[in-house]
């Protein structure tokens, strides 16, 4: 048994939220590996939240697809999904990262175990918390920006609030194909926008929001493109400060 001490969380919420899991061209969590170190400094176990994925990997295998990177951390995953008292296993857990896939699905999932205000509580008691792609997309006020087909249909489209606006993951502006006529990213968010207010990151490949107490910031490689109610979408550069006037 070992006897390093088990790391404490403090008060101060410790967040990060990726717009991806995967560059392209590049392993698991490579592109955010320096930051991960830093992240989860002193951390032993980390709980890993599987629900996302709907088909093709059992959430075992998901769980051991994220536990080979985070050996490079030296912090062993354990599955939340195997968690005899789910509830427990977050309060008790030293860290949490929430994986992508479906944000439906990972939703509905949370909402019916009861464990959106449980992960949002031990959070911002201070718990490390990473979440990638539907991940990340939960950090946000609503599901409502996701990029995901509802293929079920969760009982709120609620979620955590862990940063006052939504998040949409793997944004891309413009048309992704020459030929292709349906609505761009811009597009799709200017309609949330026609019935909702709060503002949406659209959040590129490469970057991601990272939270130390009350500051949020943007991180990584490319800008953030910031869509506001009843303005014009601009780019913020990665370094600046997340802050929206009311």
């Amino acid at each position: 048994m070992s006897n390093t001490p088990v790391t404490t969380p403090t008060s101060i919420p410790r967040i990060i939220l990726g717009s991806t899991s995967t560059l392209s061209g590049q392993t698991y969590l490579q592109y955010l590996k320096p930051t991960l170190e830093k992240h989860f400094a002193g951390i032993r176990r980390l709980l890993f939240v599987p629900f996302a994925r709907p088909g093709g990997i059992s959430h075992q295998e998901y769980t051991a697809s994220a536990a080979v990177f985070f050996r490079t951390l030296s912090i062993e995953v354990d599955n939340l999904a195997a968690a005899a008292d789910p509830l427990t296993a977050i309060h008790e857990a030293e860290a949490i990262f929430t994986g992508g896939g479906n944000t439906f699905l990972l939703v509905k999932q949370l909402h019916e175990l009861g464990l959106i205000s449980a992960i949002k509580a031990s959070v911002l008691g201070g718990t490390p918390y990473l979440g990638t792609s539907a991940g990340a997309n939960i950090g946000g006020l609503t599901m409502g920006t996701t990029n995901d087909m509802p293929i079920v249909y969760p009982p709120s489209f609620e979620t955590m609030g862990l940063v006052p606006f939504n998040i949409n993951p793997h944004f891309i502006s413009g048309r992704m194909a020459a030929h292709h006529m349906g609505e761009t990213r811009e597009t799709r968010i200017a309609e949330f926008l026609t019935q909702n207010s709060m503002p949406v990151v659209g959040l590129p490949e490469g970057s991601w929001i990272q939270v130390n107490g009350t500051e949020v910031m943007l991180a990584g490689a490319a800008p953030a493109t910031i869509f506001e109610k009843d303005k014009l979408p601009y780019d913020l550069e990665p370094g600046s400060l997340l802050n929206f006037q009311k």
